[in-house]
């Protein structure tokens, strides 16, 4: 079940939305909101897979929400629904999935919204490896980078640290794939953690900085935009 929120201040957009995401999707389960706020308060108590939000809205806009939703440990899936195509580019700082003009709803929903079920279904895949305490069965969502460590490799996720026996190369031909960006010699990085780039490192989720190797900086940082403005 593709759990999705709709959130716009206007009933008729709502509606049209909800009724035009049901004939895309036959398994998606949907809660509309006309505030901001009610959202957020919501999101404390379920989560969602994709959130599809209206930028203009009175209150709490579609930027306040999204940039709350962002600091949250769950991140889902944001789409913003607009008719102020000017507004577009403000929210870009936020990473959104992608975009939704309220004038082409019914030729852009189709496609963002395909491309919304792959990438949720791609979440669901798992990084499974062995250290000397046992098996390890980890969420590749959860994992914000893995380090290379003499004959060994480091998983980091934001709550633990890992320890097993690879080679880097190895697991950058396994997990590209999946996404993960080799940003230097000793660094494979999962571009979701990514919350800001700079000349020469990167500053994830957690505050933590990384280094671009100077073998991998160009193609790297190119990877890494094309994902946060798609």
């Amino acid at each position: 079940m593709l759990r999705i929120a709709i959130c716009d201040d206007e009933k008729k957009i709502q509606d049209d939305l909800s009724q035009q995401v049901k004939d895309l999707s036959e398994n998606a389960d949907i809660i509309c909101y006309s505030e901001g706020k009610r959202l957020m308060e919501d999101i404390e108590e379920r989560s969602f897979d994709i959130i599809m939000l209206d930028i203009d809205m009175p209150l709490m806009n579609g930027l306040d929400v999204a940039e709350s939703i962002q600091k949250s440990a769950v991140k889902p899936l944001i789409i913003f629904v607009t008719s102020h195509d000017e507004l577009v580019y403000d929210s870009l700082m936020l990473h959104p999935f992608g975009f939704v003009r309220k004038s082409h709803m019914d030729t852009e929903l189709k496609k963002i919204l395909k491309d919304a079920e792959e990438e949720v279904a791609s979440r669901e895949k798992h990084f499974f490896f062995h250290t000397a305490s046992g098996d390890v069965k980890l969420r590749l969502e959860d994992i914000l980078y893995f380090e290379s460590d003499g004959n060994y490799i480091k998983v980091i996720t934001a709550e633990e640290e890992y320890r097993f026996r690879e080679t880097m190369q190895t697991l950058e031909m396994s997990l590209s794939s999946d996404g993960f960006i080799r940003i230097h010699k000793g660094f494979l990085l999962n571009p979701d953690s990514v919350k800001m780039i700079k000349s020469d490192a990167v500053i994830l989720s957690n505050d933590e900085e990384l280094p671009f190797g100077r073998n991998y900086q160009e193609a790297a940082k190119k990877k890494l935009m094309r994902g946060m403005i798609r």
